[in-house]
């Protein structure tokens, strides 16, 4: 996932991660000719690498697609958003952790967030305060994968 807090430290992620990791484009809050200058170079990094990359958001040329193959992604905070949501390709699920991305709301913890999607046939991300340390900590509950931004850009 990415953002404005994330700075130069955007170019230094998108080279860290391996072949075949996904990267969601944010940057919501970046004016819209800047912010796509940035879309632009983060998907000509990502295709170099072999990444998936997809925009939140409306973008030009942001077609959510890798290697041919085209990917939705949506988010859930609760059973109910999962079951409504479940036809996304991926589905990140969050808070799992206290995130500075949402000071001061409630976390799901990592039994309840693996609970909601449980028996739904989507790929799971957990999103929200996650670090490799955390990941390896909850892997085995079903997620496939995990989702950050402070943990992939300090």
């Amino acid at each position: 996932m990415t953002d404005e807090r994330m700075g130069d430290g955007l170019w230094r992620a998108l080279r860290a991660l391996p072949p075949g990791a996904g990267v969601v484009f944010r940057h919501y809050a970046t004016a819209p000719r800047k912010r796509y200058g940035l879309w632009l170079r983060a998907r000509r990094i990502a295709q170099a690498r072999g990444l998936f990359i997809v925009a939140a958001g409306p973008m030009p040329g942001a077609d959510g697609e890798h290697n041919g193959h085209r990917a939705t992604t949506a988010s859930a905070h609760n059973r109910r958003e999962a079951m409504r949501k479940r036809h996304a390709h991926y589905l990140f699920v969050s808070p799992v952790f206290a995130t500075r991305s949402h000071p001061g709301a409630s976390t799901l913890g990592p039994a309840t967030a693996a609970a909601i999607t449980r028996r739904l046939d989507v790929r799971t991300i957990a999103l929200g305060g996650m670090t490799a340390r955390r990941w390896r900590r909850i892997r085995h509950l079903g997620f496939d994968g995990w989702a950050a931004i402070d943990a992939l850009s300090r």
